[in-house]
């Protein structure tokens, strides 16, 4: 059993930032950890409902889903976020809030989100027709230590999503698994199962 953190997934549109936290939230429920996820897009959806996309507007966003983050993780919660999260100081200021508190930096090259551009929202972004969007209008301020940093141009997701796990291992934040239990790995069987059920989501 883990003990609470937050795991704050960070990148640009694209990069991959939902697709992973998916794929590691099923392999922390195998463990038999307590898990919620904070999608950005979710978030904005409810507990942010009305805010815009200027920067006080982002650090507000950000800020309060560091705030419910905090509050589930100090109750032994891991908490996966997905946010772009765009601007450096607002991250370091919900580190320092949390505490128990590790950053994957989610890294892809801007044009090969602009391709997948799965959503497109660059395609409208390039047009003019959404503001101050990060990686095109606005800026995205990488992450100068980040305590995971996956490729996701270079990797597959389960691969990527691997290499988180094994960090949180070497972290601390979670137990090795049993040598009885395998290795904590995907069979082939189970990654066909759990792409089917991420590309339904429209993850994939």
């Amino acid at each position: 059993m883990s003990k609470g953190f937050t795991l704050w997934f960070t990148g640009l549109s694209g990069a991959g930032k939902t697709t992973l936290s998916q794929l590691v939230q099923e392999q922390l429920l195998a463990r038999g950890c307590k898990v919620e996820s904070l999608d950005g897009d979710v978030v904005r959806t409810h507990l942010s409902k009305g805010l815009g996309f200027s920067r006080e507007d982002r650090d507000t966003n950000i800020l309060r889903i560091g705030f419910v983050a905090k509050l589930l993780t100090r109750n032994g919660v891991v908490v996966l976020v997905s946010a772009i999260s765009p601007y450096r100081a607002t991250r370091d200021q919900v580190r320092a809030d949390i505490g128990s508190f590790v950053e994957v930096y989610v890294k892809c090259p801007l044009d090969v989100c602009m391709e997948r551009d799965v959503k497109g929202l660059y395609k409208k972004a390039i047009a003019g027709e959404i503001p101050q969007f990060t990686g095109v209008s606005d800026v995205y301020e990488e992450p100068l230590n980040p305590e995971i940093v996956v490729e996701t141009d270079k990797h597959a997701p389960f691969e990527c999503a691997r290499q988180i796990v094994q960090r949180l291992e070497e972290l601390g934040y979670l137990e090795p698994p049993d040598v009885a239990q395998g290795d904590g790995a995907y069979t082939e069987e189970e990654e066909e199962a759990v792409s089917a059920r991420l590309e339904a989501l429209g993850y994939l």
